[in-house]
């Protein structure tokens, strides 16, 4: 046989003796969580905390912004824990696909397809449809999932046991430190190999990557380097699923998650003494940092809505979580404001002034559901 056919023949014979195919509604429930504070959740817990001024809801609608640099808002977490998920649901899909004739190539395409088109719907995203190739921006977030997703997917594939997988998470957050401690920005003069100046990443991005950036001046968001600590990310995801796939007990999942995730928050938390938690950068501490809080959240959602069977508060974003891409993508092209004045502004009127930025909130959440559960009825879903 092959020896490079190996691991994933190990990987296929595993996956071929589950005996549950069942989705788990609980990481559809999640998805949907996420998506729901970029398509309006946290506009609508802003407007409440200006109406209201409760110092809770002051302290939560401060969370819903992006750190500057270095640190972490709750904001911080809607990308990674998105990425987190894209990880959970490989296995799951995995197994269905290399059910099929030709099962190994047909998941080795469907892994390089899916890469490369979320790499071209997010210069589709940034530019619209757009010719101007010299001023395009061409990192994306879409881009970095998916080639974060892609190596993730293709490192799990190629490697035989959980414990080399996890030999390469550790290994990959440790390489990454090594370059930002090893090298620094070369052009700008910055001491600080951890500043927006004088970081490694942002030197890669003006030296490599072509068009504008987004969204400071020295490098891009969404640059090259940080795909490198992305794919930890997508790969923790992908353990993770794995791991629910398994066929332990569930409350020993449940358990046995928490400890995970309280582990990896204490190493961000350490991490971060000598390699700031910093969501632009990706950084090796950020990824611990978040990888903790995504699998605390994916063990309290699987205990209540798969273990303890308490689903019919998930139904409102289990349809947004059917259709992530779909709102994603709604949200850069579809006029939502036209039609929120359209269906809501007279609704408003009828309140205080002060409360118009609220109703306007709860009408495009309103909205875009609405929008969601069309397609959702319908059996229409946007997958790559």
């Amino acid at each position: 046989m092959n020896k490079q056919t190996k691991p994933f023949n190990s990987l296929t014979s595993k996956i071929n003796k589950e005996n549950s195919s069942e989705r788990l509604l609980s990481l559809d429930a999640l998805r949907g969580f996420d998506m729901f504070w970029i398509m309006g959740g946290a506009a609508f817990f802003i407007r409440l905390s200006e109406l209201t001024g409760a110092p809770a809801l002051q302290w939560w609608a401060n969370q819903l912004t992006h750190a500057e640099w270095h640190g972490f808002q709750a904001y911080d977490m809607i990308f990674p824990l998105f990425l987190f998920i894209s990880g959970v649901s490989f296995p799951f899909s995995a197994k269905k696909r290399v059910k099929m004739e030709n099962g190994r190539n047909t998941l080795y395409k469907h892994i390089f397809k899916r890469g490369l088109l979320l790499v071209l719907l997010g210069i589709l995203y940034n530019n619209g449809v757009s010719f101007d190739f010299e001023n395009m921006r061409y990192a994306s977030v879409l881009g970095r999932i998916g080639l974060a997703w892609m190596f993730a997917a293709l490192l799990f594939m190629n490697t035989r046991k959980t414990g080399t997988r996890v030999i390469w998470f550790w290994g990959i957050l440790f390489f990454y430190w090594l370059l930002f401690i090893l090298f620094k920005a070369p052009d700008l003069g910055d001491q600080d190999h951890f500043s927006m100046r004088g970081n490694i990443a942002s030197y890669i991005d003006r030296l490599l990557l072509p068009g504008r950036f987004c969204c400071f001046e020295f490098g891009d968001n969404e640059g090259i380097l940080a795909v490198i600590s992305a794919t930890a990310t997508g790969l923790l995801g992908i353990l993770t699923g794995e791991f629910l796939s398994s066929k332990l007990r569930p409350m020993k999942k449940v358990t046995y998650m928490v400890v995970a995730g309280i582990f990896l928050l204490f190493v961000g938390q350490a991490w971060n003494l000598v390699f700031p938690i910093n969501k632009i950068l990706w950084s090796s501490s950020f990824v611990c940092w978040v990888g903790g809080i995504s699998i605390l959240l994916m063990a309290l959602f699987y205990l209540v809505i798969d273990v303890w069977k308490q689903r019919k508060w998930t139904f409102f974003f289990v349809v947004i979580g059917m259709n992530p891409l779909t709102i994603y993508l709604a949200n850069r092209i579809i006029r939502w404001n036209s039609a929120n004045e359209f269906a809501f502004a007279g609704i408003a009127d009828l309140f205080p002034e002060t409360w118009s930025p609220l109703i306007m909130s709860v009408g495009h959440i309103a909205i875009g559901w609405m929008f969601l559960y069309f397609l959702y009825k319908h059996k229409i879903f946007l997958k790559i």
